[in-house]
């Protein structure tokens, strides 16, 4: 699969001042958003799968990829194009044996050996953070603002793309982008924002800047 990492949307429905995550990720497609990953961690499996499905409908009629947080089996279940993994979710190896050698699998990486690890195991990208403070998702301490730095010696050290996630602001996106990173996946930077799809055409300018500036 031929994927652009420029623009990543993890969705979260509790980070959307009141409108549906379906209706998020409507505009941030409009906007031109390169990957979206279902997560929607404080609703039920059922209402995930609900979700989900419509979530199918629209990256497949825009050609974007959909990749489901987390859930081996949620991601069968709506029929996405791969899963993203954490350190507490099935290993890499497994989601490929059960998915198939076409799925798309991500892991969330914190250390270059993590990241090394995991590009073994057959990881085809890497979510590398948190970048910054967060208030959208609960980090370890070890995970908290591991900054430029790392994300740099993280690009250096694998070859699959990577994107900086955590605290990730238009203002912020191509500093990563310039550490190394093919893109960022952000939260509230667009499911909070008062125009999604503007948020999303902001963002990705910023990632076009910051490769500019390698």
């Amino acid at each position: 699969m031929n994927t652009s990492f420029g623009t990543y949307l993890v969705t979260q429905s509790n980070h959307t001042n009141g409108r549906s995550t379906v209706d998020v990720v409507r505009a941030a497609l409009a906007g031109g958003v390169d990957v979206v990953q279902l997560r929607e961690k404080h609703v039920t499996a059922r209402e995930r799968l609900a979700v989900g499905r419509e979530l199918r409908r629209l990256t497949a009629e825009a050609e974007v990829p959909l990749v489901v947080n987390d859930r081996i089996d949620l991601a069968s279940a709506v029929t996405a194009d791969g899963v993203h993994l954490g350190d507490d979710d099935l290993p890499v190896d497994v989601a490929r044996e059960q998915l198939g050698p076409e799925a798309l699998i991500g892991r969330s990486v914190s250390t270059v050996e993590g990241a090394t690890r995991a590009e073994d195991a057959g990881a085809d990208y890497l979510g590398v953070g948190a970048v910054y403070e967060t208030g959208s998702k609960e980090t370890k301490p070890e995970q908290t603002e591991i900054g430029l730095d790392r994300v740099r010696a993280v690009c250096e050290a694998v070859s699959i793309p990577v994107v900086g996630i955590g605290g990730v602001t238009h203002e912020r996106a191509g500093d990563i982008v310039e550490a190394g990173a093919d893109g960022v996946a952000v939260v509230s930077e667009i499911t909070g924002a008062d125009d999604p799809e503007a948020a999303t055409r902001r963002l990705a300018e910023a990632v076009a800047a910051g490769r500019n500036r390698r």
